[in-house]
């Protein structure tokens, strides 16, 4: 019976739920390790190695993805769904699962854009650097600053643009 069943206000990937306030998300948040470097080419690399792997975008030319790269550019894992944030929960889900948290030493690339609770999700998960082939919004750029994660967008082709913590970052030696 209807007149049975509870009265709940449901929210879909707001990442704020049960939060008074933005500040209150740092609260016993690990931040990821300011150490650890890539190469400005692997990392240009990464958004392409993505795409490649996107088999259901190209199916239905519908679909986000989500991936996992370490330093050296290999796929660890990757995921794709109708929704950015979906993609990104299913990735850190099977990590979660094989009991890899934190991921310290892995990067996150996404095919969209960078949300603030993108980059609040790769804090959850101890992941340094986030990458999105489109822009950050600035809450994430704010955010990523905070948490001291690296923040790339608009990586497509040999290019990206540095939002936050360009250090960890290695540029070609200039010689």
């Amino acid at each position: 019976m209807l007149a049975d069943r509870r009265q709940v206000n449901v929210g879909s990937s707001c990442g704020l739920c049960g939060r008074p306030t933005i500040e209150s998300l740092m609260t016993g948040v690990m931040l990821p390790p300011a150490s650890g470097t890539i190469s400005a080419a692997t990392l240009a690399a990464i958004p392409e190695a993505l795409r490649a792997r996107q088999v259901g975008f190209d199916a239905t030319g519908g679909l986000h993805a989500t991936g996992l790269f370490d330093v050296d550019g290999r796929l660890v894992a990757i995921a794709e769904d109708v929704g950015r944030h979906n993609a990104v929960d299913k990735v850190v889900g099977r990590m979660l699962m094989r009991e890899a948290l934190p991921l310290s030493d892995r990067l996150l690339c996404v095919s969209g854009r960078a949300s603030f609770e993108i980059v609040q999700k790769a804090i959850l998960a101890g992941i340094p650097l986030v990458a999105a082939v489109s822009a950050p919004s600035s809450l994430a750029i704010g955010l990523a600053e905070e948490a001291w994660v690296t923040l790339v967008g608009f990586a497509r082709g040999d290019s990206f643009n540095i939002y936050a913590h360009a250090a960890r970052i290695a540029r070609a030696d200039p010689r």
